[in-house]
């Protein structure tokens, strides 16, 4: 049985990543906060961009831009979007399976396949195990659109050059705080592309628009991956912030539960170190008195 001495250490230790653990829960929930505010004001523009796009992209030929070409898709090549820190549960953790889930699905049929990295998460776990063409680190902890346009100019020029022919981004599509779904969304060629959408009345509303459509789509398509990754990267954001507040919060309660476990044995521990004492000290009267 461990010493009072030891069991004493181990609550002051104890206690001391609680506070730590609470103090990372309101750092967290501050920054959660914030994140969730932006992802929610940025979401209903991002779908009514994707609404115009294809409606726009419905009703010109595949070769009015590059960005609309339909190949073999021979290579591949992933967007996956991580955090740049851990203490986050299973965020980091359910994205890395979902990436090598797809990765091996479609190596399969001979595809080959590179990753663009977005996060030190997923950049330190695929870094012997995939061929990473890009990467970003170290820059999730403040963002803008500038980011987003950096990530999708490195995709969109190769895929001009035809040095891949799909380009897909996995990130986790934030559900609640205990919830983060990884989301795969093929962005290159564009999924409506010579596809009737199959979206609510509005969604196939014929939009009026100047100047022509191959015009617009010069704008629009660069504009359409600059937006996804920025959605993305939002929602990572907030998924991130959001599963590190719901993890600090569990490791503060399972510390609480600890604290208790470990006062209730120090107090035996106590209680059997004074009865010991009290049996010495009444064996040594009764040692004296026979003497």
């Amino acid at each position: 049985m461990a010493s009072l001495k030891d069991i004493k250490r181990q609550v002051g230790a104890v206690q001391k990543t609680k506070q730590i653990t609470r103090a990372m829960n309101m750092v967290a929930a501050s920054k959660f906060k914030s994140a969730q505010s932006k992802m929610e004001n940025f979401r209903p523009y991002a779908g009514k961009f994707m609404d115009v796009l294809n409606s726009v992209a419905q009703r010109v030929e595949s070769a009015a831009h590059p960005l609309l070409a339909v190949r073999e898709p021979k290579k591949i090549r992933v967007i996956c979007m991580t955090s740049d820190r851990g203490l986050c549960g299973g965020f980091n953790t359910n994205l890395i399976k979902a990436t090598e889930r797809f990765m091996r699905d479609k190596s399969k049929d001979g595809k080959d396949i590179a990753l663009i990295s977005v996060g030190r998460k997923g950049r330190d776990y695929f870094r012997k195990k995939a061929n990473i063409v890009s990467q970003k680190v170290d820059m999730l902890n403040k963002f803008d659109m500038t980011l987003a346009s950096e990530i999708g100019d490195e995709a969109i020029l190769p895929f001009i050059k035809a040095e891949y022919d799909e380009l897909y981004l996995i990130y986790n599509q934030f559900v609640n705080v205990s919830i983060q779904k990884p989301t795969v969304v093929r962005l290159f060629p564009l999924p409506s592309v010579g596809q009737e959408s199959d979206g609510d009345a509005d969604a196939r509303a014929d939009y009026a628009y100047e100047p022509s459509g191959e015009i617009l789509l010069q704008k629009l398509l660069p504009m359409y991956v600059h937006v996804l990754v920025y959605r993305a990267l939002l929602e990572t954001s907030a998924g991130e912030n959001g599963a590190r507040m719901a993890a600090m919060d569990n490791a503060t309660n399972n510390c609480e539960d600890l604290i208790r476990s470990l006062t209730l044995k120090m107090n035996k521990a106590r209680q059997a170190a004074i009865t010991a004492e009290l049996m010495d000290i009444v064996g040594g009267t009764e040692a004296l008195s026979k003497g």
